[in-house]
């Protein structure tokens, strides 16, 4: 027998008991399991060295810890709402949003997502104006300021708030900044050496053991959080780069969505924050009560709500469901990313046959060509149901927004596509609010007027060599 022989046999081996493993083993969602079969089939050895890095599943690793007495702390509170809510015991601030209230025990139920109704909240959805204000809120802060973004660049918006975070840390200020190793990977030690040296506290999530090897390359942080001394929180879309402030010339101006949050949802931002920085760093952050001082200024319903491949359920895309279900009138997306795994497709394909006017708002420039055509490939599912669907020109659309009815909203970190709801860690705020909502209708129509309108005669126009494009990236979409 040739050398040739056996090893191709043992390929063959190989790839089926891998195979197997992947079936009966790892219980992946089938179209998960279909796209790595078919990797396994067409590149078999190289298959299963992308199947080692993107294929492996952490929903049964304990990732996230915190000290016992916190973490009772939040169990209690959530068995005291939940209690509450189901004995209609729950005292709503705004009867009106009684009807919602399935949707907080959804929440508070599988995510421990405390419903907090004394927030004020500020929309920004220009990175000028949400940079601004973040810069004015850590100049004036006195106690700690906690960080964790996706993308930290160290361009000049990045050196610019470095500066301050140096500033602060040397008058006495707590400082901890946390990025995403994969997607901060240009960031400079040159950098990261000079906050270290001047106090400030750096780490990254998911580092690889060995360098230039991360067998969780595919498992990222995609948060977005900013926390000034317990009482201010930022959450949503921007990430610290240039590009963000609209200053990359392939993009042009960047369209996204952010909020700035007083109040106690805060402390429940906080929470996320001390979950991911003691998984990162060596010095994990113990409850004190410094963290956790909210002050209660407004009267906006808010849950903050995580998602990651850590857990069982997919909280964010469950939450998205629950509110195109409950759509009477509309419900309007904007996401720059639309892929939809099929419960999410039929929830939006059953809600515009059942006469809701569902909008959809993505953008023209791609940022992942794979990405985009798979989401070229989405869109045509909804066109043929009968949503509208908008094509963003004026720039690149970041923002992860869902408004429904002009009542309930949700802002945060959140794409519509597999990668968000499975791979990656995301968080998201779900608002209950009249006014906000409004607000977020309002931004949507002014978008309206700088994009254009994607009908099915058009879509029906597109050439054979994007279509090919979209099938091949629809095929892979489960793992994209």
């Amino acid at each position: 027998m040739s050398f040739l022989s056996v090893f191709f046999g043992f390929i063959l081996f190989f790839n089926i008991a891998l195979a197997l493993t992947i079936i009966f083993l790892e219980r992946k969602d089938p179209s998960s399991t279909w796209a790595w079969l078919m990797v396994l089939l067409f590149i078999p050895i190289v298959g299963f060295i992308l199947y080692l890095i993107f294929g492996r599943r952490l929903s049964s690793q304990r990732i996230f810890t915190w000290d016992t007495k916190s973490k009772l702390g939040v169990k209690r509170a959530v068995q005291k709402q939940l209690r509450a809510i189901e004995g209609n015991n729950f005292n709503f601030k705004h009867k009106e949003l009684i009807e919602y209230k399935d949707l907080y025990y959804l929440h508070l139920r599988n995510n421990d997502a405390l419903f907090t109704q004394d927030n004020s909240v500020e929309i920004y959805t220009d990175g000028e104006k949400k940079f601004a204000a973040l810069l004015e809120d850590l100049e004036k802060a006195e106690d700690h300021i906690h960080l964790l973004y996706y993308i930290i660049r160290h361009d000049k918006l990045g050196m610019k708030i470095a500066d301050v975070l140096i500033r602060k840390a040397s008058e006495g200020v707590e400082v901890r900044a946390l990025y995403d190793d994969m997607g901060s990977r240009g960031i400079s030690k040159k950098f990261l050496n000079r906050m270290r040296k001047a106090g400030v506290q750096v780490e990254s999530f998911f580092p690889p053991k060995i360098p230039k090897v991360n067998l969780k390359i595919n498992y990222r942080n995609h948060r977005k959080l900013a926390i000034i001394d317990g009482t201010i929180g930022y959450i949503g879309g921007f990430n610290i780069g240039d590009e963000y402030l609209g200053h990359n010339k392939k993009f042009g101006y960047w369209r996204d969505t952010h909020l700035r949050i007083s109040g106690d949802a805060v402390p429940n931002m906080q929470t996320r924050f001390i979950l991911d920085w003691n998984q990162a760093s060596r010095n994990d952050i113990m409850y004190e009560d410094r963290y956790f001082a909210a002050e209660s200024d407004g009267d906006v319903g808010v849950q903050i709500v995580s998602s990651g491949p850590d857990s069982d359920w997919e909280q964010i895309k469950n939450g998205y469901i629950k509110m195109i279900m409950t759509a009477k009138e509309y419900v309007y997306i904007q996401t720059p990313y639309f892929i939809p795994d099929e419960s999410l497709r039929d929830a939006l394909r059953i809600a515009v046959l059942s006469g809701v006017d569902v909008k959809i708002m993505i953008p023209n420039k791609p940022d992942h060509p794979f990405v985009y055509w798979a989401t070229l490939s989405y869109i045509g599912d909804l066109l043929n149901a009968g949503a509208d669907v908008y094509i963003y020109q004026h720039g690149f659309l970041h923002a992860k927004t869902i408004v429904v009815d002009g009542k309930i909203a949700s802002v945060g970190t959140a794409n519509i596509d597999v990668r968000s709801f499975r791979l990656n860690f995301e968080v998201n705020a779900f608002l209950y609010d009249k006014g906000l909502a409004e607000r977020l209708v309002e931004e949507f129509h002014d978008d309206v007027a700088h994009s254009t309108i994607m009908t099915r005669k058009l879509y029906a126009k597109r050439s054979l060599g994007v279509r090919f494009k979209e099938s091949v990236s629809r095929l892979l979409s489960p793992i994209l």
